[in-house]
């Protein structure tokens, strides 16, 4: 994994937590470029809670080292909270407070008050869509809405890490896509995103992905990188007749895909669908056809399944 300027912010080696005999996380290595949207994904009970406690120093690791924004985790865990941002699963606002006054507890314990607060909150609170809420109580509020508080609160002291462990956890879908909006803002602003997730589907959101499976990384790669090695592929439809079949079939070859003739039009597969593979199937088309081009694009739950049926077991594999 790289960067466009090589800067590593979250570095794990040999990553290892046992507890008593069972092995929770096994040896596993992490590395994650500035700016960066890392999701780190697996089914439940597969390690990743236990691995984000450990980066973000809650848990002490059984071996291995770790370093986040250029602190030793392990020998400075409190000094590491000052610079990270942490949503856990199930947010922490305390119950008795409102969300203004939970805004005000937070600020306090990274020393942000009066002015600086307000204008810091004033800015989160437009963005996150809560002024009208942040006079209720923290345990009346719904569930998107305490998800959005907490990603706000996450925020609030402008961290370099961000860390989120299963942040759209029981809200809808539209919830969901808000709060993905607002984690490639992050990104947009230089703080890199380590999030973890059950919703393989999210996958497409981020640039770079780690699969761990009982304690164990098996896959780490680009979302096109796992589509590519991991998938049958993309399959797409370009409704080209007449004259014009033969010479848009050529073009299409020579840029990748497999071409097949069907009644009307062309059936095409690739293994991947690069930017200038998708720009000749709409030129192919033309603007007459443009509106009739399918493109399906192989879904991130099928390719797990297919990864763990496969029994990957090394990182890297389908780099």
């Amino acid at each position: 994994m790289s960067s466009g300027n090589g800067e590593i912010v979250i570095e794990a080696v040999g990553l290892t937590r046992r507890f008593g005999e069972f092995t929770a996380v096994d040896d596993i290595a992490i590395r994650v470029p500035r700016a960066t949207i890392f999701a780190f994904l697996g089914a439940n009970g597969s390690g990743k809670t236990t691995t984000i406690r450990m980066l973000i120093g809650l848990l002490t690791p059984t071996a291995g080292a770790v370093t986040v924004a250029g602190v030793d985790v392990i020998a400075r865990p409190r000094l590491v909270r000052e610079a990270i941002g942490y949503m856990g699963q199930k947010v922490s606002l305390y119950r008795g407070l409102s969300l203004y006054e939970n805004v005000e507890f937070y600020g306090g314990l990274h020393d942000i008050r009066g002015r600086a607060l307000e204008q810091r909150w004033g800015a989160l609170r437009e963005r996150f869509s809560l002024g009208d809420v942040e006079k209720q109580q923290a345990e009346d509020l719904p569930a998107g809405l305490r998800q959005r508080a907490g990603l706000a609160l996450a925020t609030l002291h402008s961290p370099k890490v961000l860390f989120l462990d299963e942040p759209t956890a029981g809200v809808d879908v539209g919830s969901r896509a808000l709060f993905w909006e607002l984690i490639r803002e992050q990104k947009r602003a230089g703080v890199t995103v380590f999030v973890t997730t059950h919703f393989l589907d999210e996958a497409d959101y981020c640039d770079l992905i780690s699969f761990i499976d009982a304690g164990r990384i098996v896959v780490e790669s680009t979302p096109e990188g796992l589509r590519e090695h991991w998938s049958d592929g993309y399959e797409a439809f370009c409704p080209v007749l007449g004259a014009k079949r033969d010479a848009a079939a050529s073009a299409l070859c020579a840029c990748g895909w497999q071409v097949q003739e069907v009644d009307d039009g062309l059936r095409l597969l690739a293994q991947a669908a690069s930017t200038p593979m998708l720009a000749a199937l709409s030129r192919a088309a033309g603007a007459d056809g443009a509106a009739r081009v399918r493109v399906r694009q192989p879904g991130m739950s099928a390719l797990f399944q297919r990864l763990i049926e496969h029994g990957a077991t090394r990182s890297g594999e389908a780099r």
